[in-house]
């Protein structure tokens, strides 16, 4: 759908008390390392230690860039079935709200077995455009202020330090770093 209708169509959700426009998306985090750059005593060599790793688990969030909400879950893999349960989750959390829930055309968010609940409308985006999906940059404040240049022994202590990050963000924080201009002019 072109994004001025996905506009118009979000305006009547916001107009709605019980409305909510969340933008949805998943991302990977694993124990593969993410070295980037960064500051040394001039002649000496930064050291950041890594451990090559390929276990990795999936965040799935969506994220309301007017108000700052988000219902994220940590879930083993990307699939119909896990999406169907984020959504199912999703539905049971926000049970008075009509919700429109705009994300990408990945092959999983287009399947025949998408179970979606009565209080859920799906949008899409359209394709490959992630620089217009807000959560895109959620993913990107989190590898840069959680995972880069840090070892992680295990999946658990790098889940743990991702859960005290996302906890850690206000609303205000969230609806700043995701914050949607071409969707807030329709409102």
């Amino acid at each position: 759908m072109p994004l001025k209708k996905i506009a118009e169509q979000a305006r009547s959700y916001f107009e709605d008390p019980h409305g909510m426009v969340l933008f949805f998306d998943e991302a990977r985090f694993g124990l593969q390392p993410d070295v980037a750059r960064l500051w040394a005593l001039r002649g000496k060599r930064a050291v950041v230690p890594v451990k090559t790793g390929y276990k990795n688990f999936y965040l799935y969030a969506a994220v309301d860039p007017k108000q700052g909400e988000c219902f994220i879950l940590e879930l083993p893999r990307v699939d119909t079935d896990m999406i169907n349960l984020y959504l199912a989750e999703l539905s049971k959390s926000f049970p008075d709200k009509n919700i429109l829930l705009i994300w990408d055309q990945a092959g999983y968010h287009r399947s025949k077995e998408l179970n979606l609940p009565i209080n859920i409308k799906i949008e899409y985006l359209p394709p490959y455009s992630p620089e217009l999906n807000p959560t895109e940059r959620l993913w990107r404040w989190l590898r840069r202020h959680v995972c880069r240049n840090r070892l992680f022994q295990n999946l658990d202590e790098q889940m743990d330090a991702l859960g005290v990050a996302i906890r850690n963000l206000t609303s205000f924080d969230l609806a700043s770093l995701c914050s949607c201009g071409y969707l807030m002019q329709a409102n």
